[in-house]
C-alpha cells in the first residue's frame, strides 16, 4: 500500500476532531474524501503527510511509520514521496512558472529542465515558462501547482479542495489535468473536496465523520 491509516484519533484540547479513522490507499488509486465543513478533512490530509500530529493510531507512508520518525526524517520522506495541491495555490510570487515547477527537483538535488518542460507541456502551460504568478489566471496558477506537485514523481499526491476557487469550466480543466497526470505517473491521490464533479472521477469516495470514515 502507498498509504495506510489505522485507528487515527485527533483532538484539539478536549474537543475531538475525528476518531478511529482507518483507510488504505493502493498504488495508483484515486480516493476522494468528502464531509461536512469542520469535520477535519484538511487536518486528516496533514496527518497523512506527517505535517500534523495525532493522539493515537498509525500512519504508514510507503511502509514507513510516520509516528516513529523525527521531524527531519518526516520532511525528507515528504520531499521524496509526497506532492501537495491546495486551494490557495501557494506558488512563490518572486519565481517564474518554470522556477516554481522546478523547486521539488532542486530540493532533491536533481535539477532536470527537460522534465520540467515536459510537465509544463502536459498541463497546458507551454509558452508561459517565464511568466510570474501575478501574470497568470487562477486556472493557470492551479496548473502550475499541479505540475510542481508531480514533477518529482511522488508516490502520493494530496489535494485539498484544488478547484474550490475556480469557476466550473476552469475547475473541469484543472481536474482533467490533475487526474490525467496522476494516472500517467502512477501516483496515488487523496483528494478532499465538496465537488460532485471531482468525486465522480475517483476510484473510491469516503465520507469523513467524527467517528471515522465510511463509504461516501
Amino acid at each position: 500500500m502507498t498509504l495506510q491509516v489505522s485507528g487515527l484519533h485527533k483532538h484539539y484540547g478536549s474537543t475531538a476532531v475525528f476518531s478511529n479513522v482507518s483507510l488504505d490507499v493502493a498504488p495508483g488509486e484515486f480516493v476522494a474524501i468528502v464531509g461536512e465543513s469542520g469535520v477535519g478533512k484538511s487536518t486528516l490530509l496533514n496527518c497523512m503527510a506527517g505535517l500534523d500530529s495525532w493522539d493515537s493510531g498509525t500512519v504508514r507512508l510507503q511502509g514507513q511509520d510516520l509516528g516513529t520518525l523525527n521531524d527531519d526524517a518526516r520532511a525528507l520522506l515528504r520531499r521524496r514521496a509526497v506532492g501537495f495541491v491546495f486551494q490557495a495555490f501557494h506558488v512563490l510570487p518572486h519565481l517564474d512558472v518554470a522556477q516554481n515547477v522546478a523547486l521539488p527537483l532542486l530540493l532533491l538535488g536533481q535539477p532536470d529542465a527537460a522534465r520540467v518542460q515536459a510537465m509544463l507541456d502536459a498541463v497546458g502551460l507551454a509558452g508561459l515558462e517565464a511568466r510570474l504568478p501575478q501574470q497568470l489566471s487562477g486556472g493557470q496558477l492551479q496548473r502550475v501547482a499541479i505540475a510542481r506537485a508531480l514533477v518529482h514523481r511522488p508516490a502520493l499526491l494530496l489535494a485539498d479542495e484544488p478547484t474550490g476557487n475556480l469557476d466550473p469550466d476552469t475547475a473541469a480543466m484543472v481536474m482533467e489535468a490533475l487526474v490525467a497526470q496522476t494516472r500517467q505517473h502512477g501516483a496515488s491521490m487523496v483528494l478532499v473536496t465538496h465537488s460532485v464533479a471531482a468525486t465522480a472521477r475517483a476510484d473510491r469516495v469516503l465520507r469523513l465523520r467524527p467517528d471515522g470514515v465510511v463509504p461516501g
